[in-house]
Parts: structure tokens; sequence; C-alpha cells
């Protein structure tokens, strides 16, 4: 059946001016390869439209970060606004809202602690000492009499029952006691300082206090103070110019301070006059007159002191003796000649 197959089908010559173009074997079709071009070209596309969406995001990341810096810093300076005022929610929400975008934005942490601590302390007026002191058991009437102390300004007292607050129950109302014992220990070591002059008990109080949360400025200025206090007190009678340098600094920042003996501003006019007698026997009379000319101002000197500046005052500044022009005095009376000759030009002749 094959032979037949072969014998009614045979193969039509190609003539020369047949319309079907002759196809080359084994060449890909064209279609495929604009078909490949294209889909390149839209590759490339999509690279490039992905590039410059990732750089639109780019820019606008950066660009809403610096609106949020901008609205944290905003809300930062409100939070202060409402601290001097005595707004501690308003200020613990600006806070908060700060602290969730930006957990490390310089101050903010700090800043929420004051207020957690200012906000759990109610405002105190004096009250009248307690006459009973009921047996109070548990810690939440250990907690209630802290409160009790506190506004009875018992500042010892109050230690003492948040100390037995924490030994019932250590867990109890934790950020409230906290702030409690930041304000009973600030309180008793400025009273210490200021009242009761025990410099070295008010100065451990404020350390104390400290670990509940930064000190304010008052407290700390008056226990740095109180430590240039004692340095000072230190090198009394010992080095007299190491003495009036530091009592310089106290008498100037807090002459009221005192150790139960003698106030800042004492311990500095005594330790002039003495550094200026020592200066004195050593013979630098200008540096002993300087020590006693700051002294003079802030009281009359003693007797020793009154001497030596007087002395001090005249080798440092010796009086120079003047001169004045010496006058010739004549005296009788003297005669002038009357017969003194005079030349008198004459007229040459004339030819």
């Amino acid at each position: 059946m094959s032979e037949n197959l072969e014998q009614t089908q045979e193969s039509q010559p190609i003539k020369e001016d047949d319309t079907q173009p002759v196809k080359p074997v084994g060449r890909p079709p064209r279609w495929r390869s604009i078909l490949f071009g294209t889909l390149g070209i839209l590759a490339i596309l999509a690279l490039a439209g992905f590039g410059g969406y990732s750089s639109g995001i780019g820019v606008r990341i950066d660009a809403q970060d610096v609106v949020i810096s901008g609205q944290l810093a905003e809300q930062y300076q409100f939070a202060l606004v409402d601290i001097e005022f005595g707004r501690y929610e308003a200020a613990k929400q600006r806070l908060e809202f700060i602290i969730s975008h930006d957990p490390n934005y310089p101050g903010a942490s700090a800043k929420l602690t004051e207020v957690l601590v200012l906000s759990v302390i109610p405002t105190f007026t004096p009250t009248p000492t307690l006459t009973s002191t009921p047996d109070f058991s548990g810690a939440e009437s250990a907690f209630a009499r802290a409160q009790q102390l506190i506004q009875a300004q018992d500042w010892p007292g109050a230690l003492g029952a948040l100390d037995t607050i924490r030994k019932l129950d250590p867990a109890y109302k934790t950020a409230q006691v906290d702030g409690m014992y930041y304000f009973a220990l600030r309180n008793n070591g400025y009273n210490l300082i200021t009242q009761q002059g025990n410099l070295e008990g008010g100065i451990y109080q404020l350390t104390l206090a400290e670990r509940f949360g930064p000190l304010d400025n008052s407290a700390n200025g008056l226990r740095e103070g109180a430590r240039m206090y004692i340095t000072g007190a230190s090198f009394w009678e010992l080095d007299w110019s190491q003495a009036v340098a530091y009592f310089a600094q106290v008498s100037s920042g807090w002459p009221s301070l005192w150790d139960g003996t003698m106030t800042g501003a004492q311990r500095y006019f005594i330790a002039l006059m003495r550094y200026g007698d020592q200066l004195f026997e050593e013979q630098s009379y200008c540096q002993a007159n300087e020590q006693y000319q700051i002294a003079a101002v802030m009281g009359q000197l003693d007797e020793t002191a009154g001497k030596n500046a007087n002395q001090a005052f005249q080798l440092c500044f010796p009086a120079t003796a003047t001169f004045e022009p010496a006058t010739a005095t004549v005296t009788g009376s003297v005669e002038v000649p009357t017969d003194v000759p005079t030349d008198t030009p004459e007229p040459s002749p004339t030819p």
C-alpha cells in the first residue's frame, strides 16, 4: 500500500513564479524573537519601576521621620510646661507618647520618672502632731500610716513606715511607695543639712533619694555645697589657703550653710584673716593685704588681723617722698648802677 501512496502523491516541482516564498529549514520563527524582546523590555521596565517605587518609599519614610521628630520635640516642650504648672497627667501622656515613638528620646524617660513620682505625692499642708499612734498591721495599714506621717512632715517616721511596707509586701503599690520614699528621703536630707547642720547625714539621705528619681536643682545644689563645706573644714587650721578656696565657694552659694558650729560665711571670714596672718609672717605683705581687704568687707578684723593689716598696707604701699623746687630769697637791697655806659652807633660819613 505504501507503493500506491508513492505513486499517487508525487511531489510537484517548484515553479519560478510561485507566490509562496520558500521557508528556510531549521530557522526559528520571527515571532519568537519579537516575543523574547518584548518580554525583556517589560522586565527592564518592571525593575526600573520597582527601583523608583523603593526610592519613593525611602523618601517618604525620611520625610515622615522629620515630621515625627518635630512633633516629639513639640510634645516634649509642652510636657515641660505641664510639669511646671502641675498638670502631671497631661505631662505623663505626652511623655508616654514620645517614648512610644522614640524610646531613646533624650530626657523623656527621666522626666516620666519625675512625673510619676510627683503625681503620687499629694499636696501636703502642715497638720498638728499626731497625738495617738494606732497599732497598724499589714501593708495597707502601714501605707495609710506612712501617708499620715508624710502629711505631718515627720520624715524619719514616714521612712520607718515605708520600710515596714517593704518588709510586709515588697510588691505592694510599688510605684507609689517609691514616690513616697523619694519625697521623704529628699525632704529628710534637706532638713538635716539646713536645720540640723548634719551635713553627712543629709548628703546620705539625698543620695538614697536619688535612687528613686533625679534630684531637683535645689536639693542637688545643697548637696554639692555640703560636700564643699566638709572638704573645706578638713583643711581648717592645717592649710588656710585651701580653706579660703573652698569656703569662698560655699559663702558665695550657700552662706548660711553650717555644720552646727559656724556658717559658711563665718568660716570664710575667719579663714581670710588667718591666711592673711600666715602671709604676713612669710613677709608676703601685698598678698596678705589682699586677704585682709576682702575680710574687711565682711566684718571688722580682730586685733591681730587689724594690726597686721595696717602694717601690710604700709609695707606694700610705702609713702614716697615729695620734692619741692627750692626758691632763693634775697635779703637787703641791691643797688643798680646808673652810670653804665651804653654804646650808640654813630652814622658813617657819606662820601
